[in-house]
């Protein structure tokens, strides 16, 4: 299978994907949808990726195009999820779902909640997400790529962010990303969002 890794370079996925004997290519660039590097893909493996996949290039992978975000979604949708589960105190975790044209709406595929521990801090809480979705990721993929997995529709709610949005609680990080995630519980507004 031709696979096409969007966002930083993960090791560990690219790895695991090479030892199933994937070809493997990565960007991290805005992609359109008539760009080469899309050329004889069969599947898109989003997870950090920056930018917005729009629907002309969707469509030309239906049901191919997943991504694997830190959130419990529809909590958290958009940037700095880890930061957010915190601050507007929603539940925590990892999910993997299919792309659709909004910002993290796409149908569920898996996710899994997870706790955190009082002495975490942005930092480490981050980590332990990584370590997290790396290893639903790998456990499920088998079922994934052969189209055997059954996904359902996020439920209505939840919350989104932008990246301009941290502005608002940047004075909160007061050791950057080592500040201990127990001081920031609560400390913002949820934003709550409707799924349509």
């Amino acid at each position: 299978m031709k696979i096409l890794l969007l966002g930083p370079y993960r090791e560990n996925l690219a790895n695991y994907l090479k030892s199933l004997g994937d070809d493997v290519t990565h960007t991290e660039e805005p992609l359109q949808a008539g760009a080469e590097i899309l050329d004889k893909k069969d599947f898109l493996i989003s997870y950090g990726y920056r930018h917005i996949l729009r629907k002309e290039l969707l469509g030309r992978f239906p049901n191919r195009v997943i991504n694997l975000h830190i959130s419990y979604l529809p909590w958290n949708r958009g940037a700095d999820p880890n930061l957010w589960s915190f601050i507007d105190d929603t539940p925590r975790g990892v999910t993997i779902h299919y792309i659709d044209a909004g910002l993290d709406t796409g149908d569920i595929l898996f996710q899994e909640e997870l706790g955190y521990d009082p002495n975490d801090t942005l930092r480490t809480s981050y980590e332990h997400l990584t370590e997290a979705i790396e290893s639903l990721f790998i456990k499920v993929w088998p079922e994934i790529r052969v189209g055997k997995a059954k996904s359902y529709p996020q439920p209505a709610g939840g919350t989104a962010h932008r990246l301009k949005d941290r502005d608002r609680v940047e004075h909160l990080l007061i050791n950057g990303w080592d500040t201990p995630v127990r001081d920031l519980i609560g400390k913002g507004t949820p934003v709550m969002q409707e799924v349509k």
